[in-house]
This record gives C-alpha cells, structure tokens and sequence, in this order.
C-alpha cells in the first residue's frame, strides 16, 4: 500500500491517490466523509473550519460500492478557491502583480523561511500553502481507506486527547469501543470528561490572549496479532514506521509507545511485559507497558502509542521575524488560526497510525481481494494461538 498527496492550501483541490488496496473492500464515499467532518471538528478550531467543508469526491477505483484493486483517488473541492483564483491560480500573470503579493515575511514556527532557503522561493506562498495542515486532509482520506480493511478484519481503533496545556486526562480503563464513543462525544476529545471544561478555559483563555496552546493525543488499536513487522532490517520495524508518520503530521514534535520516555526512571523489572498462556487466548502479555511492540513487532496487545503537538504557530500575538527582501525585522503577519488544534490532531493522528497498520498487513499477508486477507489473518491467528 502506498499513497499520495497533492494541492495547496487555497488550491482548487487536494487530491490523493491511494494503490494497493485490496480488491471488494467495501467503500463509500460516507466512510471517508465521516473522517473528514471528524478532522474538522474540536474545541478550539478557528473560522476556516466554518467556510471550507470537506466532502470527498471518489474519481476512481471504486465500482458500485466496492474497491476494484486499481488505484483509487480521493478529491476534497476547495469551495473557497473561487476567492483565491487570481492568487493561486495556475496561468501566469504580470511581473507587477506577481511583486506586490510575494510573501517575504517568514513567520517563524513555519516551514516558509526553510523551504524558501531550500527551493530558492522569493515567494514563500510557494512554501506555506504545501506546507500547511491542510494537507492532512488529504491523508485522513487516505487513512480511512485503512480503517475499513481494519475493520473488515475486527482491528478496530481510535484516537484521543490526553493532554492540553498540562491538563492530563487520567487513564480509565475500558475497550475501544467505549473509548470511540466518549470520544466522539467529547468537544475536546477526551476520554476522562472530568477534564474538559479545565482544557476549555485553557484553550479560550490563550484565544484571549492571542496565543495558542498544544498538548498530547493517543492512538489505541486492538484486536491486532502478534508479530506484524519484523526484527530483521531497521525499516521493517512496524513501531519505527508509526514513529515516523506521527512526526510526519504538521506540529507533531514527538512519539512514545506505552509507558514511552516513562522508561528511563523505572527498573527492567518494572518494564517488561511478563508473558502468560492459556488455551483460548494463546500467548498474552500480563501488562503493556512497552505500548505492544517488542523487538520492532507487535506482541499481540493493544498498540498504545503518544505523540506531541507543539501550539500552532500562527498567533493573533505576533513573534519577531526578519524580511528576507529588506532584512529588516518585523513582527509576524496575524492570520485567522486554531488557538488549539490538538482534538483535530488526534483524529489525524488515528488515520496515519491506521494507515501504517494496515500496510503492514498488506505487506504480510496475501491481499489481492480481501476475503483472501481475511482468511489469511484468521488463519495466521489460529495458528499463532496454538503454537
């Protein structure tokens, strides 16, 4: 499986195309929608979310409800292009024109000064409108592809709010399930809904401010057996993989499985997951601390993994920049923003951790149709149980 990704910001569209997806996977444009209105959702969110609705459009792959096993693309219309066209549109125009819209205040915190360094941009709306969050849009669609052949296979998973602005949600016990509907539920996605009226006040009160705040989102998966990845080369290690598509999300700073960086104060003996057997279940781990990886692969418990998000750093309270035409400082441009963006994070964080773990599915297991996966993965679990 692999996808990708193209479109700017204020473009006419982004547009994703995904292969490698097994052929007769039910799939509806609803399923991805549904995923889409998730990631624009959560306490905190600014005014774009009100003037772009993103609705995907299937332009191929599927027939009738149904993936054919030919690359699909996703298309999510910007409605809002028509009051960009003469800034983003694709025709050339005058040398005039072109200078007095060229952005040549870096705002720091972005990728606009380093991607003008790195492509030689004077413009850095050549820089910004890539490099912006909304180009996770396209990945969640991408994503909830992957979640339908979780489904299909009883994989089921769910991201969450943990942390906003040091206000931590306490870990309560209970199935995913339970975890999808509290979240859902949730203005700030959190599980622990004692929690939510203290980040609310953070989250309105750095509005008021003019600032932003972050914090921590996780991701659980369960019903996902033992052994996905491999030991054998550093890039087939599945929680590597996962790893690197966390930080791969705009702001995202950091990833820990399990107990994560918790590890460094406490004893091996205190780590390590004991191993247990019984007859209907197989091998299992007595706890799970270290986020159900082992050695690069999955041990068959609950996948629990964190990521950090930094505060977005497009502030209505302007930092110190620098013009790269005139070299002379200034303070950062203000534009409308999210004062926190970490619910929505969490659901973009949900997809691209979906993704991993379904490409690693594909990877192992026959899957040119999906009756074929399933009955390859129930036949690998049996024989798992009873090794």
């Amino acid at each position: 499986m692999r996808y990708l990704t193209a479109g700017e910001s204020h473009g006419k569209q982004l547009t994703t195309i995904v292969e490698g997806i097994p052929a007769q996977l039910n799939l509806l444009k609803e399923d991805v929608n549904e995923s889409l209105i998730r990631r624009q959702g959560g306490y905190g969110r600014g005014r774009r979310m009100k003037i772009e609705k993103d609705l995907v459009s299937i332009l191929s792959g599927v027939r009738h409800g149904y993936t054919l096993g030919s690359p699909i693309t996703l298309a999510v219309t910007n409605d809002d292009f028509k009051n960009w066209e003469d800034i983003m549109g694709e025709d050339p125009i005058e040398e005039d024109q072109h200078i007095r819209r060229q952005v040549t205040k870096p705002r720091p915190g972005h990728a606009d000064l380093n991607g003008a360094l790195k492509y030689n941009h004077r413009d850095m709306r050549n820089v910004l409108e890539r490099s912006s969050a909304r180009e996770t849009a396209a990945r969640v669609a991408a994503g909830s592809i992957a979640k339908q052949i979780l489904k299909e296979l009883d994989i089921n998973i769910v991201g969450y709010v943990k942390e906003i602005h040091g206000i931590k949600a306490s870990d309560i016990p209970m199935s995913v399930e339970k975890k999808i509907k509290k979240s859902n539920e949730s203005p700030v996605r959190v599980i622990d809904d004692s929690k939510e009226e203290e980040m609310k006040h953070f989250i309105d009160q750095a509005k008021q401010d003019g600032d932003s705040i972050g914090g921590v989102v996780e991701v659980t998966v369960e019903g996902v057996p033992a052994g996905l990845g491999s030991y054998v080369q550093y890039d087939r290690k599945l929680d590597s993989k996962i790893a690197g598509a966390v930080v791969s999300i705009n702001a995202f700073k950091g990833a820990e499985f399990g107990i994560g960086f918790e590890a460094a104060r406490t004893r091996g003996s205190e780590t390590h997951d004991e191993i247990g057997y019984d007859e209907q279940r197989g091998y299992y781990r007595k706890t799970n601390n270290l986020g159900g990886f082992e050695g690069g692969m999955t041990t068959g418990m609950p996948i629990v993994v964190k990521g950090v998000m930094k505060p977005i750093p497009t502030l209505y309270k302007p930092l110190e920049s620098v013009d790269i035409n005139s070299k002379e400082p200034f303070q950062a441009s203000i534009e409308r923003s999210d004062s926190c963006a970490v619910p929505a994070a969490a659901v973009v964080m949900e997809h691209v951790v979906a993704w991993e773990v379904a490409s690693s599915i594909i990877e192992q297991f026959p899957s040119d149709y999906m009756d074929q996966l399933k009955q390859s993965v129930n036949e690998y679990r049996e024989r798992i149980r009873t090794f």
